[in-house]
């Protein structure tokens, strides 16, 4: 059988070799191959019955379900792109985005979300071909797009804006699929294997690392919508979850629903867990391993490259918060103001370049030239250092470096030491501009159920292990940080609430 190059293809694949396999178990039942494949049939016929046709962009409303993939599958096999927005965000938001997309036409999950339904109502939706889903025409012609270039486009994910407008990163299928296949091998995926899959499918992390990855190496997903601390222990107990994936955020929730109900967690088939999306704090780290008597694994990835371009080794298990090394077909240069490369050892930003790079941003040439670099180089904005080894440490975003007293002040450092100190769960830092061009350290502290923060006690703390012009002026409780639905901290909302706090 020739190798697949459209995403649909896997799935075609698995539902010809083993129709009757289970593949997705939601708390409403199982979903075989071979049934999810007759959806994803069927979804495509109702979407050429609505007018889609290929380069049209198709918004799917959703969250995580059979449905959902099932609509996936669906735009990849007729050629339209299908653009994921997550069912929660508010009705401007989703707006927004159908008008950046200039969608064709909007779907909506409205029997596994409430959200989608009430999405779906205000837009008039009527009922689709497929069950459970609803969907409304956004416009009766949209814009095609002629460029061969983006041919290969499988979907549009809109960035999750921690730091502006969100962007429509066009993510390739040759970067999807390449991604699937390297996710696949270094987890060593098989029909052994059961994921749980509360990651949105919205997301590159998903849709990527989840979805693709599951299908790559045949295993299967345990779907569910959203996080929840409790199912997720009763779904390692009892449904024999063998791989966890997750933000370092849903680690730290997970550890609070630990504590706070003194739980002993059960996981007979746990064999590999992971985090990504985030800098890992060594501390929060730790904490994990010490609860699944196993090692956190850890990598680096972004929207804008189909996935992990960095990955720690299930055969060399690290100590540090290192987020490994680079991934087949991937390149990766750390560098400075000048665009020269830096010297091991030394922070500058993470270029990189390979297979699962993004074609670009949705109708936004000013703003991708602003990224892509000579050679093909794509500058992330992140910052990071290599180490003795070659592998890469993240230090954070070039946007949220701040400048104290002349100095470079990043983030995760400072949030690394707060991290560690008696109590604390989660810490965010941010920095707001003064009036004399240098920046007000501000931390953000969330603390472990039933504790109380002694700053006076912090502050000592930190002034024993960091530096003066690195210690926050402000440290600020918060109950509970605000993160997108993919588990990222918003720094911004932190920023803007550090601003007017000042102020």
């Amino acid at each position: 059988m020739p190798a697949p190059t459209r995403i649909h293809e896997l799935l075609e694949a698995r539902a010809l070799q083993s129709p009757g396999t289970a593949f997705l178990f939601e708390p409403s039942g199982t979903v075989s191959y071979g049934a999810l494949q007759a959806m994803a049939e069927t979804a495509a016929q109702d979407l050429l019955d609505a007018g889609v046709r290929p380069t049209d962009r198709v918004l799917l409303v959703a969250e995580n379900c059979a449905a959902h993939i099932a609509l996936i599958m669906a735009c990849s096999r007729i050629g339209a792109w299908s653009c994921g927005v997550n069912a929660r965000m508010s009705p401007g938001e989703v707006a927004a985005i159908a008008g950046r997309a200039d969608a064709r036409l909007c779907c909506f999950t409205t029997d596994a979300s409430d959200a989608a339904r009430q999405h779906a109502q205000r837009a008039g939706a009527v009922p689709s071909a497929l069950p459970g889903v609803m969907r409304s025409a956004v416009r009766a012609e949209a814009s095609p797009e002629a460029d061969p270039e983006l041919a290969d486009t499988a979907a549009i994910i809109f960035t999750s804006g921690t730091s502006g407008t969100p962007k429509g990163v066009m993510v390739s299928h040759r970067g999807l699929l390449h991604f699937g296949r390297v996710s696949a091998s270094v987890r060593s995926l098989g029909a052994h294997d059961r994921v749980y899959a509360f990651l949105p499918m919205t997301h590159i992390f998903g849709i990527g690392t989840v979805l693709m990855a599951a299908l790559t190496g045949g295993a299967a997903l345990v779907l569910r919508a959203s996080f929840s601390p409790a199912d997720m222990l009763h779904a390692l107990a009892h449904e024999e979850v063998s791989n966890l994936l997750g933000p370092p955020t849903m680690y730290a929730r997970l550890l609070a629903h630990v504590e706070a109900e003194r739980c002993m967690p059960r996981f007979p088939a746990l064999r590999y867990v992971y985090t990504g999306s985030a800098p890992l704090d060594l501390g929060l780290k730790q904490r994990v391993e010490t609860l699944f008597g196993q090692p956190l694994h850890y990598g680096y990835g972004l929207s804008e490259y189909a996935g992990s371009v960095f990955l720690t080794r299930v055969e060399a298990p690290r100590a540090d918060t290192a987020a490994g090394h680079v991934v087949e077909g991937g390149e990766a240069r750390i560098v400075g103001a000048d665009g020269k490369d830096l010297a091991q050892g030394e922070t500058g930003e993470i270029w990189l370049r390979g297979p699962g790079l993004m074609l670009g941003y949705f109708r936004d040439a000013a703003v991708t030239a602003q990224v892509m670099r000579p050679g093909g180089w794509y500058a992330s904005g992140d910052l990071g250092r290599f180490g003795a080894d070659g592998a890469l440490f993240v230090v954070g975003r070039l946007k949220e470096m701040i400048i104290r007293s002349g100095f470079n002040v990043y983030p995760a450092e400072i949030e690394a030491v707060i991290g560690r100190f008696g109590g604390v769960h989660l810490c965010a830092v941010v920095g707001v501009p003064e009036t004399d061009g240098n920046e007000r350290i501000v931390a953000f502290v969330e603390m472990k159920p039933g504790a109380l923060l002694d700053e006076p006690a912090l502050r000592a703390y930190l002034a024993e292990h960091l530096s003066p012009y690195k210690r926050p002026a402000r440290i600020e409780t918060i109950d509970a940080m605000p993160t997108t639905a993919n588990g990222k901290v918003l720094k911004r909302a932190l920023q803007a609430r550090a601003a007017r706090s000042i102020g």
